[in-house]
């Protein structure tokens, strides 16, 4: 462990969506492949206390963590690259930020002062930074948004007032800008990091190291170029260039071979320890050797944002790497016509959760396709619902529906959750994180899991209405995941289906490169099956 808490913080210039979530993420890695231990912060400028009542088209989707924290979707991705469980503290927003300034203020625990972003909010940004460094040896810290915006503005004087309450060596400034490519003059242009560079050290931030995002490799005159205009040395100009719809795991090893982990090693006055990347290695050489190709339907409603759904995506790749397939996403728009011919050549179906009744008749039209063509299938929360609500008016309760899209149903076999009822606030108030799930053996997901109990995530308001348990059990549903202290039900499955299983969790926020989630191993292999007895027809 190094004596002191080192902190690198992140930001962004020119245009959002670089990828500092994936960068941090990568470093993060690089440093605990080194023997490092390491704490995550995503800090999100925005004024909502947490995503969780944020559209999927703002923001992406919502990331749950372990212990019940609606965060940013970038936290999955430190998940999934660390391969360790991060928590509420790991994720900040100007909203929750501000929420607790005035409650302090309120409550009179700034004793009469005038209450200002500087010291006071800063001081609590502050407060926040430190916990994510509390016993690590290295805390990366993300300000999310674009060096410029009007909202960031506080966080990034926070991180700048930092090297005045530790010492300089124990800070590092990671810059990420654009490069980008101009087609039509066949040049990679410079300017605009530059000019990013410049606003920050407006602000008063001298960058350490400049990550460049590029579609191009930079030549030499092109990096001392950065370093001049950018104050850094040309070794601190580290390229980062595009994988596309790749493997993102392979930007770890992109930023080792630039040697951005020696780098920071150096800026600390740190020895550097030995790396240990050859099982990141193989894996990612193993991934890149599958020939058979899947194709796998995500139907849903928000598949016009694809970040939507970025954790399922990434438990399909993991799975692949157990299943020795590649897998092509397939994204179903469940509010459009023509859904059986979108299933054509597909080998498996996951239908995601969701809110709101837009697009539930669809992603039910989806379920009763995978049940009736006996197609592998995923339904995950609401598509766990909605596949039972198809299979209750398939075996005769026509009017069965969930609460949720109509509260006066005659059949609500999905109810919505008794506490639930009395609350006015909508974030933060769903069944949230993770909950035991006893496994029934025998069953499918028996197969799949190899445990009898396991501990799933949760982001949702309504249940499955266990007055019919008896009924679903009589048509050939099984249900082979039950929650122990309340008797609710976590997983159905079909028994006379190759693979028909869905859950009422998130089983994709806990798939890791490492570790692929066992039930999408399962649904992975039960389509690569179908795929290779219909080319034995």
């Amino acid at each position: 462990m190094v004596k002191k808490t080192k902190y690198i913080f992140v930001t962004g210039g020119v245009v959002s969506s670089l990828g500092k979530g994936i960068t941090s993420a990568s470093v993060g890695a690089l440093l605990k492949a080194r023997g490092l231990k390491v704490g995550m912060l995503k800090i999100d400028p925005y004024l909502n206390v947490d995503p969780g009542t944020m559209s999927p088209y703002q923001h992406g989707e919502v990331f749950v963590t372990e212990d019940g924290a609606e965060t940013d979707l970038d936290l999955g991705h430190y998940e999934r690259f660390l391969n360790e469980n991060l928590n509420k503290s790991s994720n900040v927003t100007a909203g929750e930020i501000y929420d607790e300034l005035i409650r302090r203020e309120r409550k009179g625990e700034y004793l009469g002062k005038t209450v200002q972003v500087v010291p006071h909010l800063t001081d609590l940004i502050k407060a926040k930074i430190k916990k994510a460094g509390r016993n690590k040896d290295v805390a990366i810290v993300e300000i999310g948004g674009t060096v410029g915006d009007i909202e960031g503005l506080p966080f990034l004087e926070a991180i700048r007032q930092f090297k005045y309450e530790t010492e300089r060596k124990n800070i590092l400034y990671m810059h990420i800008s654009l490069v980008p490519y101009i087609k039509a003059a066949d040049e990679i242009k410079t300017k605009p990091t530059q000019h990013s560079a410049i606003k920050l050290r407006e602000i008063g931030i001298d960058p350490d190291i400049i990550i460049c995002r590029t579609e191009k490799h930079l030549t030499s005159g092109q990096r001392e170029k950065i370093a001049l205009f950018c104050d850094v040395p040309k070794d601190a100009v580290i390229e980062e260039i595009d994988v596309g719809e790749g493997n993102i795991y392979k930007v770890p090893l992109l930023l080792h071979r630039e040697k951005l982990d020696r780098l920071i090693f150096r800026h600390f006055s740190v020895l550097p320890r030995r790396q240990n990347l050859k099982k990141w290695e193989t894996l990612v050489r193993k991934s890149e050797k599958f020939s058979q190709v899947l194709n796998i339907a995500v139907a849903g409603k928000y598949t016009f944002v694809r970040d939507a759904y970025k954790s399922i995506k990434e438990a399909l790749f993991h799975a692949t790497l157990a299943t020795r397939v590649k897998v092509r996403v397939r994204y179903i728009d469940t509010e459009k016509r023509n859904l059986a011919d979108q299933l054509n050549g597909v080998s498996g179906v996951i239908v995601p959760g969701g809110f709101g009744e837009r697009g539930t008749r669809g992603k039910m039209k989806i379920c009763a396709l995978a049940r009736k063509k006996e197609i592998p299938f995923l339904g995950i929360c609401l598509g766990m619902q909605l596949s039972l609500v198809e299979m209750a008016r398939a075996f005769g309760l026509k009017q069965a529906d969930s609460q949720e899209f109509n509260p006066a149903t005659p059949h609500p076999v999905i109810a919505f959750l008794p506490e639930q009822k009395k609350i006015e606030n909508k974030g933060g108030t769903m069944r949230l994180g993770g909950f035991a799930c006893k496994i029934i053996p025998g069953t499918k997901a028996a197969e799949a899991y190899g445990k009898s109990v396991v501990f799933e995530r949760h982001r949702h308001r309504y249940e499955f209405n266990n007055d019919y348990r008896e009924f679903f059990e009589r048509n050939g549903v099984i249900f082979s995941g039950i929650n122990p202290e309340r008797n609710l039900v976590e997983i159905a499955e079909l028994k006379n289906h190759p693979w028909f299983v869905a859950v009422q969790f998130h089983p994709e926020f806990k798939s890791r490169f490492f570790e692929p989630h066992p039930l999408f191993s399962a649904f992975v292999s039960a389509a690569k099956s179908r795929k290779t007895k219909a080319g034995r027809r």
